[in-house]
Formats: C-alpha cells, structure tokens, sequence
C-alpha cells in the first residue's frame, strides 16, 4: 500500500527579509499538490496550515539577527507536527522559507530515535545552510538549519535539536554559493558535499546512488529538503535567493525518480517557493510535478532497477 501524504503547511517568511514565501502553502494546493498525489494513489491528509504559538523572549549576542522569537516558535511548533505525522505516513511540509527545517527536521529526528533507526537528511539546496546565529551577517535564519540538526554550537536559545544528525549522514547536493564561515566550518566535518562541480564532474547520478546506498544500508530514514534555487532560475524564478547554474529540468526529475526508485524517503520539506515573484504559478507547478516523480510519476514505466 502507498504511504499516506500528510500536507502541512508552514506559512513563514520571517527567516528572511523578502517577503512573499508566507504564501507558498497555498500556492501549491492551488497548484493541484493533493489532486497529483491522489492520482499516483496516494491518500492525502491536508492538516492545513501550522499556527504560530505565543512566543516567549528570545535573545542573541549577534545583533544582526531578526525575528529570533518567531523563528523558535515555528521550530517548535513544527516539530511537533513532524513527529505526529511521521507515525501516520509521510509528511510534506509545504513552506514558507527554509527557517522552516529547524522544525520539520527536527520532527524527523525524534521520531527517528523513538524508533531506534538512524536518520539521514538530503539538502537539495543552491547553499549550504550552515550558518548558526553566531556567525551569520545577514541575520537571516533561514541560513541556519544545516548547522542545527548536525548539532553545532550556536544554537542554546533554541530548543535542544533531539538526536543531532551526524555530518556524515548529512549530503549538500547541488550547493553553489557557500559563504566563507559556512566554508570553514564544513571543512571540520565530513558531511557528503556535492556541490556542481562535483554534480558536473561524475554526472548527476553517481553521488546520489552512493548516499542512498549508504541510507539503505544502516536501515536509514531519509528527509529530503527541496528548495526551489536547488533548481536553475531560468526554470524557477519565484524565489528570493536565485543562483545561476542550477538543475536542469530533467536532472531534477532524475533527482526525483530516483529518490522514488529507492524507497527510502520518510518526510519531505518543499521550502522558499514565493508566488509574488512567480511567472503564472510556472515554479509551484514544476515544484508539483518534482513531488509527482518523487512519489511515483514517470513518464515511461521500466522495470524498476536493483538498488541492492
């Protein structure tokens, strides 16, 4: 039987300063995200949308920082979310910036160590994300959360992250725009980094053949964070953060119907889509059919391949 999809949406744009990706839950159910999984047979539960709880105060030495009580706030609220829907089938979290995976993530973890397995995270991302409050110049948490779930130190105003993810259980696939701190601080660990160089120089697949080899092996649950500049802004333009140089249509549908072909995907974040600067609605209806091949959509049926 197919996984339920359980829809949650995560209306936040305070993990940056461009506003509009507040917006982005609605614009993939308007974009048919429920009616595409149900007709690849999955059961979908759409939760609506998470409400922001009361904050409480919430300091950091680093002044650039904003909307920090927020941003801990959603985290917490989302990671109860998570971990609720993890037990139920497969939760897509429908963003709202990438802030958002402080929470989502942190779900996973906790259901992942309530079940004694070991969690792995595929950040398919233009950046690296690993800034922690601490070192970031912009102040934007949307920054941070590659940090939080490796467990880096940076993070004491925000709840303690359940299980930190260890950096070797960790893949940066597709980064192209890594700031200097971020830099050195991934050179102390031994997170998987593909950035396009490595994606340009062994081809699209091979990278991501070994991770999920890697996944299946310690009898992994996989979360997948998409953000909308992992692909080229030629084919998705609704995004505050674009850089050059990204997936092409078809490698991302590689991407996807390999995820798919794998089996291993246990929750799922589509995160920094911002309808305000889309071209009718082209970017959530390409993010809607990345989902539909990552769930199953394919447009020739093969024998599926042996992943042993």
């Amino acid at each position: 039987m197919k996984p339920t999809c359980i829809l949650i949406g995560a209306p936040i744009d305070t993990g940056q300063k461009r506003q509009g990706c507040l917006m982005g839950p609605d614009a993939y159910r308007v974009a048919g995200l429920a009616n595409s999984l149900e007709e690849l047979g999955h059961p979908v539960i759409d939760r609506g949308n998470v409400v922001l709880p009361p904050l409480g105060p919430a300091s950091c030495t680093n002044q650039a920082v904003h909307h920090l009580a927020e941003t801990i706030g959603w985290t917490t609220a989302l990671a109860k979310a998570g971990e609720d829907a993890m037990a139920e089938g497969l939760p897509i979290f429908l963003g709202g910036d990438h802030s958002l995976s402080l929470g989502s993530v942190a779900g996973a973890a906790a259901f992942a160590q309530k079940a004694g397995r070991p969690l792995f995270v595929l950040w398919l991302d233009a950046h690296s994300d690993y800034h922690t409050p601490l070192t970031t110049q912009s102040g934007n948490l949307h920054g941070t959360p590659v940090a939080y779930i490796a467990g880096r130190e940076g993070f004491d105003a925000f709840p303690p992250f359940p299980a930190p993810v260890p950096a070797d259980r960790i893949c940066l696939y597709g980064i192209r725009s890594v700031d200097r701190a971020e830099h050195v601080g991934l050179l102390e660990t031994d997170m998987t980094v593909c950035d396009m160089r490595v994606l340009d120089e062994r081809g699209i697949v091979a990278p991501l053949r070994e991770f999920l080899d890697k996944v299946r092996g310690e009898d992994g649950l996989l979360h997948v964070s998409l953000d909308v500049d992992f692909l080229d802004p030629d084919i998705a333009p609704a995004v505050g953060t674009t850089v050059p140089g990204g997936t092409t249509f078809r490698e991302a549908h590689l991407v996807m119907e390999y995820l798919h072909e794998s089996g291993l995907v246990t929750s799922l974040d589509l995160v920094e889509l911002n309808p305000f600067l889309d071209e009718r609605g082209r970017t959530a209806k390409l993010m809607v059919e990345l989902v539909g091949s990552l769930m199953g959509r394919k447009v020739f049926d093969r024998p599926t391949r042996s992943f042993g």
